[in-house]
């Protein structure tokens, strides 16, 4: 629990480089975590393109459904070995980036046909909250203090159980249409749940630049990168189905 409670996103928990700290090798940056967060952005984009291209060019859904299925599992276990081998992840975060991309692809392009204009809207949207929440944590606007943090770990932590909940209760006829409908109830949902993602990206730069403060090997900053990409990710995810709510009651 304790780990839990400086960050909700599984990568980064409380001790991740408070325990590495004394390293005397080469040790990591906030501008080698940013550049190898870059990396992996490109190689997601990239990934997510081909299926994407692929997509629209059979134009048949059963065309990507087995990389759509490969990036969702695959990046499941990726992100599970990286976690708990963080010396790997200068190999294990790149294949993660290609497997997410593979997924988020088919699925971007899979709406995209059904309302254009959808992707490029998730993706700026994307990209500008996270800007946003860059400049908000370097003003310092938002104090990552313990209050903070328990804060929007307990939230992500509800949202965690509540999506667990309603997967499991599926297999028995148990649905939440006004959470997931475009009703005012399942927007407003939608729209918590990208603040709170939001959010946990403060908690991520808060510990990136931790672990360049207590000199964490230098391989972290490809894990510290990794944990940025799993909140990306996230929000992308989030944004992407708000969007489809607001365009499905027009």
């Amino acid at each position: 629990m304790a780990d839990l409670m400086k960050t909700s996103n599984p990568a980064l928990g409380r001790n991740t480089f408070r325990d590495l700290a004394g390293f005397s090798g080469d040790t990591m940056t906030v501008s080698g975590a940013v550049n190898k967060a870059g990396v992996l952005l490109i190689l997601c984009v990239a990934s997510a393109a081909w299926t994407w291209n692929r997509f629209f060019t059979t134009g048949d859904p059963s065309s990507v459904a087995p990389m759509m299925a490969i990036g969702g599992i695959g990046g499941f276990i990726l992100a599970l070995v990286t976690i708990f081998k963080k010396q790997w992840a200068g190999i294990t975060s790149p294949l993660y980036a290609l497997a997410q991309g593979a997924l988020l692809g088919g699925i971007s392009a899979m709406l995209e046909m059904r309302y254009k204009g959808i992707a490029i809207q998730a993706v700026l949207l994307t990209f500008g909250t996270l800007v946003a929440m860059l400049l908000v944590y370097r003003s310092g606007l938002i104090k990552v203090n313990d209050k903070f943090r328990i804060g929007v770990v307990a939230a992500t932590g509800g949202i965690a159980l509540f999506y667990l909940a309603q997967f499991v209760l599926g297999f028995f006829g148990v649905t939440f249409h006004a959470v997931n409908s475009a009703s005012p109830i399942g927007i407003g949902f939608s729209l918590l749940v990208v603040g709170i993602a939001a959010l946990n990206l403060v908690l991520d730069f808060d510990l990136i630049e931790q672990g360049a403060r207590y000199n964490a090997p230098k391989y972290m900053e490809w894990y510290s990168a990794f944990a940025l990409m799993v909140t990306l990710v996230w929000l992308y995810l989030e944004i992407l189905r708000l969007l489809t709510k607001f365009r499905s009651r027009n």
